[in-house]
Order: C-alpha cells, then sequence, then structure tokens
C-alpha cells in the first residue's frame, strides 16, 4: 500500500507539472482576452471607427455631465455664501431687536419716572414767563470761500425749531 500511495503522488506531480503550462498558457488567454474585451469597449477610437454618431453622443453626454457637475459645484458654493450672509443678518437682526427692547425699557422707566414727579408737585418750581432768560441766536461761523457754483444760488434761512 504504501508504493501505491507514493506512485499515486508521483503521478499527479507529473500531470501536474505536464498541465500547469498549459494552464498557464489557458489563463494568460483568458486574462488577455478579458483585457482586450476591457480595452475594446473603452477606446474611443473602434467606437468613432464602427459609429460615428454613437461617438459623438458620448462626448455630448460626457460633457453635459462635466458641466452639470460644475454647475452643481458652483450652485453649492453660492448656496454656502448666502446662507452665511442670511445668518449674519439675522444675527444683526437680533441685535437691533434687543437694542431695541433695552431702549423700550429705558423709556418705560423714565416715564414711570417723570409721572413720578409730576404726583409730587411740591418738588416742581413754579414758573412765568417773567423768569424767563433769553439768550442771543449764536453768531454763524464764516467759512473761507465756497465753492463757486454754491456761491451764485441763494439760500433761505431756515428758522430756528425746525
Amino acid at each position: 500500500m504504501g508504493g501505491s500511495l507514493a506512485h499515486s503522488v508521483v503521478q499527479a506531480a507529473l500531470v501536474a507539472s505536464v498541465a500547469s503550462p498549459s494552464r498557464q498558457a489557458q489563463q494568460r488567454r483568458q486574462e488577455s482576452r478579458s483585457l482586450q474585451l476591457i480595452e475594446g469597449s473603452l477606446s474611443a477610437s473602434r467606437i468613432e471607427r464602427q459609429s460615428p454618431w454613437l461617438a459623438g453622443l458620448h462626448r455630448l453626454s460626457s460633457g453635459a455631465l462635466a458641466g452639470l457637475g460644475l454647475s452643481v459645484v458652483a450652485l453649492s458654493a453660492l448656496t454656502l455664501h448666502w446662507q452665511n450672509q442670511w445668518a449674519h443678518s439675522y444675527s444683526e437682526l437680533e441685535a437691533a431687536k434687543s437694542l431695541e427692547h433695552r431702549l423700550q425699557e429705558s423709556s418705560a422707566l423714565l416715564e414711570q419716572h417723570h409721572l413720578g414727579v409730576v404726583r409730587k408737585p411740591g418738588e416742581l418750581v413754579p414758573t412765568s414767563s417773567t423768569k424767563l432768560i433769553h439768550l442771543p441766536e449764536p453768531q454763524a461761523l464764516v467759512t473761507s470761500s465756497p465753492l463757486p457754483a454754491l456761491v451764485a444760488t441763494q439760500l433761505q434761512q431756515i428758522p430756528a425749531g425746525y
């Protein structure tokens, strides 16, 4: 039995060594055939020779896809920019709301203070028109030389209080 087992192992090795070159050649052919299939299917010149309209359609669709991709990137960038601008404007609006609320609170507090003072007439000083002091109007500053176009125009003086 030992001899037959050794004989079968040797025979299997011989068969494998004889079969391996043909097996290797067969594997190489399959690999080259698959590479030829891939190269042949992706070859632009072969497709262009066989059907030029299909190659043109392929170029057109590739260009459209590239353009679409670029437009998506551009719109994404614009969207991010607009979102940032909106967030900045919104934060300014919130700050303005807060300041308005503080101003209203301050106005209400001052109003309450003045109403409290009015309720206490003893603290107010009575006055009359004879006790009023009239101050002279301040002199206007004389400027050096106005522009020649402004010299020709006559401006009306605006009454005080307007």
